[in-house]
């Protein structure tokens, strides 16, 4: 074996949904103020079709990405109706019957919803310290209903829809664990292109008004940055480590929404929300704090995905051999060592 490119993959993979959740965290409050009036069907119609804009730019050669292939067309189409139909939709109609600061907060619970499918699908490991921060981002959430009921049943059903959003999104990130290994900007724009063509015909279907030429711009730019870049970047995270450790640090975009709201002048946050929402970063801190290493068995493989030879995990043979990120099927022969590893798609072994 290669000795192992001295990385950290935690820290790779950290970068990367830090990036994801800046992005989709800032989306929050614009998505409150562009999509103000406008039906909830057509603002998630104009979202994907700005991401699916940015997947189109950012696709790749096939010797540098893996493509996509027909088998993936059922994980697609689920993957498009949970995070680009129900997700966005439910998202928009919340947003209009709550605070931005509340609903920002909320979706934390994306990260919580993440991690159990992720267990429960793909058995990633979960120690004691991740079951402690998922009870944490649990509570907070309980505490952030509590205090919109306050307010009205109006603010409560809004922030329930926000809710019914992040389950939809934590089953759209498990599913598309499997696809992290393809083309991000593929996966990207066959997801955005499906989801977009649904809540076109759902908009149309229902009547609801053709949205102003500045707010179907402005949600363009949100779709593209918000929920396309934002997107790719995920993908590649859950690439690097794994999609219970991606959705925890993805859980960072809310505070970053959080904040944004506050600064656009949001101040509906009350006790309640401000006890609830540091008892979600509590759990977030402690989900990124957790450490895995141990001495484990790669059984024979053999895939396609993007790879480089100095990662001590590819030792197969070019002629010549390439520099840098390249994509073919491969052949992975058994070995045993130990180092710090995450659930990649290489590190898949039972615990």
């Amino acid at each position: 074996m290669n000795s192992l490119r001295p990385h950290r993959p935690a820290l790779e993979g950290g970068l990367l949904a830090l990036l994801a959740a800046g992005l989709f965290g800032a989306s929050t409050p614009l998505l409150q103020y562009f999509g103000r009036g406008l039906g909830p069907f057509s603002t998630a119609a104009l979202l994907y079709v700005g991401a699916a804009l940015v997947g189109l730019l950012l696709r790749q050669p096939a010797k540098r990405e893996a493509a996509l292939r027909r088998s993936d067309l059922p994980r697609l189409l689920a993957v498009a109706g949970f995070g680009a139909a129900l997700g966005p939709v439910a998202l928009a109609w919340g947003l209009q019957r709550s605070s931005a600061t509340g609903a920002s907060l909320m979706l934390t619970l994306e990260a919580l919803f993440t991690a159990l499918l992720a267990w429960r699908l793909y058995g990633e490991t979960m120690d004691r310290r991740v079951v402690l921060g998922l009870l944490a981002l649990l509570g907070g959430g309980v505490l952030l209903v509590l205090d919109q009921g306050l307010h009205g049943s109006s603010q409560l059903l809004g922030l329930l829809a926000v809710l019914l959003a992040t389950a939809a999104w934590g089953m759209d990130n498990s599913l598309s664990r499997a696809l992290a290994e393809r083309d991000p900007g593929q996966v990207v724009l066959a997801k955005a292109a499906l989801g977009s063509a649904a809540t076109a015909l759902l908009a149309w279907l229902s009547g609801e008004a053709l949205p102003a030429p500045l707010a179907a711009l402005g949600l363009l730019a949100v779709g593209a940055t918000g929920y396309g870049l934002s997107l790719r970047f995920y993908l590649l995270a859950q690439r690097a480590f794994g999609a219970a450790r991606t959705g925890s640090v993805f859980a960072f975009a809310p505070f970053i929404g959080a904040a944004i709201a506050f600064a656009l002048g949001d101040r509906s946050a009350g006790w309640g929300m401000v006890a609830g929402g540091a008892l979600m970063l509590v759990g977030v801190i402690l989900h990124l704090a957790e450490s895995h290493a141990h001495e484990h068995q790669h059984e024979a493989l053999v895939h396609e995905h993007a790879h480089r030879h100095d990662d001590g995990h590819h030792d197969h043979h070019h002629d010549p051999m390439p520099t840098g990120p390249h994509s073919h099927p491969h052949v992975h022969q058994p070995t045993r060592h130990s180092h710090a590893h995450v659930p990649d798609a290489h590190h898949t072994h039972s615990h």
